[in-house]
């Protein structure tokens, strides 16, 4: 196949590149290892990581399209109560991680939505099920990305004067010959005062394989004990509080010990004497509140398990200099069936019983055998070498002392989030710094020396502090979109990525073209823009 440009991976940044680039008139392939789109916001699982001013700013317009359109998915096809249907910022499942929690397969379908013009046009070719496995590189250009059929087997190469890397872990880096690093820089390397004194390529944030679940009391819906439950069960890092299957862990901000409580729908006076937010388990990743819907409608919430507890520590799941990769993988699926497990049958209950046997695994929220979401949540990628590389340095507001992030006159988007970085796979508990709202510097989308690969997700030059506020829903999605309309602005006046960094009157006719697109480049007030 050929086309302008090749978008391999069809997450969050993936989906944002090739809507950018079919809107822009070009040819467009787009390839997804799973059979849905959408990343971590559909085959993840997880309600968008959002800062507290995304309704008004701080994101592209495109994606202020998605979560609208989500929100009107659900005016138009469910049977929502009069007050959430008058609710101008309705959160369908009222969680309280995020303004907007809905379900993956509502995502799914307004994503699919927006794809669908262009792909009627045949502008765009969305191929799923299709997982790249070789490339060919004429010196520093990639000239091919060969994908293998996920059930046949069948292989399709995609020819393309411009390739974006939109995987989940940076799939095409080592295929390219791309240089890009994992896990943990030195602080000899990048100055960084939470970086180690050594290099730990194999020392990375854990993955979380998401599930779905709601409660139908009176009913017993316990799983098949898994074979490795007495191990899970009794699993305990040495920096953590307890066994990881327990309501206690760590609070990110200060590593002290904190209970949580699952408590099915309960009512404010429990929130008011247990906490809310994520002490509240029940509501914290909630995706559908029943109450936000007529009486009957839904039987029960349903909630999304993305918590400390199944953080899994054993390993990375994709490889380095690791060949347990896909051991790690499955280790992960075992360690959420277990926590379910110990969830139905020995979870502490307020009442001072145990057990919640009325939890049912919803597996048909992500339509898979197994119950769980169709793909780990993937907090931490490979990342390309880049001409610029973010640093603690760049957006700690402690180093900093000021009010604002590096500024950067090469900035092709913008977004917030603190450093939220999750227990590792080489032993460290949670490391939480307190961040500016930031940029994203147009240095960090130019690996150093290939010249027509560009990254798209997680992928870009980062380090592993600073990926941990880089990695979130509507970055991502930024860092797509403006990935794919930097390779448009190439394609049409012939000019190279490099140069047109490099190039002041470039840089600022391609910065316009991102704003004609409704991408923000600074935050309001902020960098005198």
């Amino acid at each position: 196949m050929r086309a302008d440009v090749a978008v391999i991976g069809g997450g969050l940044g993936g989906v944002a590149a090739a809507l950018a680039a079919a809107r822009h008139g070009l040819t467009v392939v787009l390839t997804e290892e799973t059979d849905w789109v959408g990343g971590q916001l559909t085959a993840q699982g997880v309600p968008p990581d959002e800062h507290p001013w995304i309704e008004q700013f701080g994101c592209t317009a495109s994606y202020r399209a998605l979560r609208e359109g989500i929100r009107d998915y659900y005016r138009r096809a469910y049977p929502l109560t009069a007050l959430a249907r008058a609710q101008r910022y309705l959160n369908p499942g009222g969680g309280a991680v995020s303004r907007i929690c809905a379900e993956p397969r509502v995502g799914l379908a307004v994503i699919e939505s927006m794809l669908a013009p262009y792909r009627a046009a045949g502008r765009l070719d969305l191929r799923v099920r299709q997982r790249p496995v070789a490339a060919t590189t004429d010196g520093d250009v990639v000239t091919s990305v060969t994908l293998a059929d996920q059930d046949t087997g069948e292989r399709l190469t995609v020819v393309a004067p411009y390739i974006l890397d939109a995987t989940e872990t940076g799939e095409l880096l080592p295929l390219t010959g791309t240089e890009y690093v994992t896990g943990f820089e030195s602080e000899h390397d990048t100055g960084e005062p939470s970086a180690p004194a050594e290099r730990q390529p194999l020392n990375m944030q854990a993955v979380s394989w998401c599930f779905a679940i709601d409660h139908i009391e009176g009913e017993d819906h316990t799983i098949d004990k898994p074979d490795d439950y007495p191990i899970w069960r009794d699993f305990q890092p040495p920096y953590w509080p307890d066994r990881m299957f327990s309501l206690v862990a760590p609070k990110p901000h200060t590593l002290e010990p904190i209970r949580r409580t699952l408590e099915p729908h309960h009512d404010a006076e429990f929130t008011k004497q247990h906490g809310g937010g994520d002490l509240d388990l029940w509501e914290f990743r909630r995706i559908v509140a029943r109450d936000n819907f007529e009486p009957g409608a839904f039987p029960s919430d349903v909630v999304i398990v993305n918590w400390p507890m199944i953080d899994y520590l054993s390993g990375p799941v994709f490889e380095v200099d690791d060949d347990d990769a896909a051991h790690h993988l499955e280790g992960a699926k075992r360690m959420s069936l277990s926590f379910l497990y110990w969830m139905q049958t020995e979870m502490p209950r307020i009442d001072g019983g145990t057990g919640l046997p009325g939890l049912r695994l919803r597996g048909d929220v992500f339509g898979t055998r197994d119950g769980l979401a169709k793909y780990p949540y993937i907090r931490e990628s490979r990342r390309i070498v880049a001409e610029y590389t973010v640093v603690e340095q760049d957006v700690s507001q402690a180093v900093r002392g000021k009010d604002t992030a590096a500024r950067y006159d090469d900035s092709v988007g913008i977004g917030s989030y603190r450093i939220d970085l999750h227990p590792s796979t080489g032993g460290d508990n949670y490391i939480d710094v307190g961040s500016l709202p930031f940029q994203i510097p147009l240095g960090a989308l130019l690996p150093v020396r290939t010249r027509n690969l560009l990254p798209a997700a997680k992928n870009i030059g980062t380090t592993h502090i600073t990926n941990g506020c880089y990695r979130l829903h509507p970055v991502e999605w930024n860092i797509g979109e403006s990935a794919a309309l930097l390779a448009a602005y190439c394609l049409q006046h012939k000019v190279a990525p490099h140069h047109v960094r490099a190039d002041d009157a470039h840089r600022r006719a391609y910065q316009k073209v991102l704003t004609d697109h409704g991408v923000e480049l600074s935050w309001p007030g902020v960098h005198g823009y």
